[in-house]
């Protein structure tokens, strides 16, 4: 059986089951073979029955002698059997499973696995696993737990995989060159396969997981190396002409910039004068002014005769950029325009046409940019703005309106370092750590709902001085419907407390226009306490907004608590966030701590990173990487850092990967820029 053969092929798989694995992205054998163990349970410990301790789990070997027996009436039916092994018998006994009479054979033997309970004089285990053992069972072992779906049962799952390690053993191909195995202490793939699924030691179960940990790292390194080298060698970059600094060129901006701010200009300029195409990111907190960089950029690019483009996650935020662009932009001529879904038919074809003509030299919008139909005369600058909400994908079709097309990234999302260089290893990384002078501390205070009167008292005060409040209601996963009844309820419980402010909401229901108009009266200083789920996090700029309240913010990850709390202490006045949690769990307790006690996004990137792990932290899924299927990088991050250091070595031995011995590597890594894993 070949490794690329349809998991149809192997025995027992019918339409049902091969619908079934294909839910779990499961097509052929060697996808079965690399769906791998989400947990494993010991079966190493069999004990006879008389061993048995009662509330103690356990697994035991036992023959049926006889038939079980089904009773019980209504909704509860039981199966109750009795079982033996040559120091007694135990009964055994499940709940609704009438089936199990008929499936356990008089005169065989099982392994049973369940908690074991004392009722009275008898021993009972309720409920256990079972699985029918053959004449040459060896005893137990580690048995591995799958993720699934309904209808797919463990016990299947294992059958399937047992089969398919025993159709392909040691056919499976190594992509890893020698050097490299034997210099990182790396286990053969083969090897490693059969010991992450059914571990015979417990070294061999570390020493297979250590080399799939590894060998997924390795491999999105080196493929993202690759995708940044292939972006390097596409041509030669659009070189602007120096004429002044960039930061000089500045001088448009109402307001001085700070010096990390031109430290990132500084590092922009040599990419656009260098002759290749510039991919950076800049990464910095919420208020450090990636904006102003990006407009400099911008307004450095058109006085060069391209065209720049700036592509915005929501229509909130790409408006707001419009307004800002437009303002600094249209004293000195040059024209901004606005590509949103929301616009008319006649709206559209004058700004489409605007841009294809070159009169329009700035163009905001958001997705709307890179559809089809969007033609650009000379697009010479393309930025992306909170790229964790586009993949590499939308990227690069923003950059590809264009001839080598320069394309700087924004995002107000700090990540720890080691982190940032797996999400955007395809990008040189900038950043700024430092705020604009004027910015006061918010202050954070995490309290309990015990606080409310007073935390009610605060906002009138506050409103009193024609101060505005934001205040945030948690995200009901997947049911907007149950998220707006919670918004609106909890609006309405507001308007009722807050008697002098005017209360208004916007929720995932309402229509992209509708939630606009509402945003826009709450800046207008219309409305007084806005409600909201986290469609505000990259939002809208209210610098009169001073208090941001967040409801159940154990709820949040401390990445996204740190986005709101940007939300204010924008303007000059002083500002605060309150974290309101009833929730008296270890980790909700250290979250809300690290956010009272540090308004360091990188700080707190870095605890977020450690109490949740990347997975909740920031999706993979979202930036357009494949999911790691078993590296955790709260916890491998020493491996991450060997896989770093190999595919460095890697590149310096042989960077185009010609020799004979790297084919194999450099098969598997063009997989990966096929674009089947590398885009949304």
């Amino acid at each position: 059986m070949e490794r690329s053969d349809p998991v149809s092929a192997l025995k027992g798989i019918g339409e049902q089951r091969e619908k079934r694995l294909h839910r779990l992205d499961i097509f052929t054998v060697e996808q079965l073979l690399t769906h791998y163990p989400r947990d494993y349970k010991d079966r190493s410990q069999i004990l006879k029955i008389s061993e048995l301790i009662p509330n103690e789990t356990a697994a035991f070997l036992g023959q049926v002698r006889g038939e079980g027996q089904n009773g019980g009436r209504g909704r509860m039916v039981f199966t109750r059997l009795k079982v033996y092994d040559e120091t007694g018998s135990v009964t055994v006994l499940w709940f609704n499973q009438p089936y199990m009479k008929s499936s356990l054979k008089t005169g065989e033997w099982y392994l049973f696995t369940g908690k074991v309970q004392q009722k009275g004089r008898q021993t009972e285990v309720v409920s256990p696993e079972c699985e029918r053992i053959g004449e040459n069972f060896a005893g137990g072992r580690i048995i591995p737990v799958y993720p699934s779906v309904e209808g797919l049962s463990q016990k299947t799952l294992r059958g399937l995989v047992e089969q398919a390690l025993r159709e392909t053993v040691d056919t499976l191909p190594e992509e890893l060159p020698l050097w490299l195995r034997k210099g990182y202490r790396i286990a053969e793939r083969n090897f490693a396969i059969e010991n992450i699924h059914f571990p015979k030691t417990e070294q061999g179960f570390y020493d297979a997981r250590r080399r799939l940990v590894f060998e997924e790292l390795f491999l999105l390194q080196a493929a993202l190396f690759r995708l940044k080298q292939t972006l390097e060698d596409s041509g030669e970059g659009i070189r602007l002409k120096r004429k002044k600094a960039v930061w000089e060129k500045a001088a448009i901006l109402p307001f001085a910039l700070t010096d990390a701010q031109k430290t990132v200009l500084k590092e922009i300029e040599k990419d656009m004068t260098s002759g290749k195409v510039m991919n950076r990111l800049v990464q910095g907190d919420v208020g450090s002014g990636k904006t102003a960089v990006a407009l400099a950029a911008a307004f450095w690019t058109i006085q060069n005769g391209f065209q720049a483009a700036i592509m915005a996650p929501t229509e909130v935020l790409a408006r707001q950029h419009y307004e800002t662009f437009t303002k600094l932009f249209a004293p000195v001529g040059i024209e901004t325009v606005l590509l949103t879904g929301s616009l008319t038919a006649k709206e559209k074809r004058e700004a489409l046409a605007k841009v294809a003509s070159g009169a329009a030299m700035m163009v905001v919008g958001t997705h709307a940019v890179i559809q089809a139909g969007v033609e650009f005369a000379r697009l010479g600058l393309a930025v992306t703005d909170e790229q964790h909400r586009f993949g590499v994908r939308q990227r690069s079709l923003l950059a590809d309106k264009g001839k080598n097309v320069h394309t700087l990234v924004m995002t107000a999302t700090p990540i720890p370092r080691t982190l940032a260089l797996i999400l955007y290893g395809d990008l040189d990384i900038s950043i700024i750590d430092e705020l604009p002078p004027g910015r006061q501390k918010i202050d954070t205070l995490a309290v309990n709902s015990s606080y409310r009167k007073r935390i009610y008292a605060f906002i009138q005060k506050h409103k009193a001085e024609g101060r505005q409040t934001y205040v945030i209601c948690p995200m009901i996963e997947e049911n907007e419907k149950l998220e707006a009844q919670a918004v609106l309820q909890h609006t309405e419980e507001l308007q009722r407390e807050l008697e002098s402010c005017r209360v208004a909401c916007v929720h995932g229901k309402m229509k992209a226009k509708e939630k606009q108009a509402v945003m826009e009266a709450f800046a207008s200083g219309e409305i007084d306490v806005l409600v909201s789920t986290t469609v505000i996090e990259v939002g809208i700029n209210v610098p009169n907004a001073t208090i941001m309240l967040i409801e159940n913010a154990e709820r949040f990850g401390l990445a996204q608590l740190h986005q709101l709390r940007g939300r204010v202490g924008r303007g000059s006045e002083k500002s605060y966030c309150i974290l309101v949690s009833d929730s008296k769990t270890k980790v909700a307790k250290e979250r809300l701590k690290t956010m009272a006690e540090s308004e360091d996004g990188f700080v707190i990137s870095e605890m977020d990173l450690k109490l949740r792990g990347p997975g909740e932290f920031f999706g993979l899924r979202q930036h357009g990487l494949p999911e790691l299927k078993i590296a955790d990088l709260s916890r491998d991050m020493p491996i991450l850092k060997e896989a770093q250091k190999a595919v460095a070595e890697l590149i310096e031995r042989d960077r185009e990967l010609a020799a004979e011995e790297h084919q194999p590597l450099k098969r598997q890594i063009e997989g990966y820029l096929e674009g089947k894993n590398l885009e949304m």
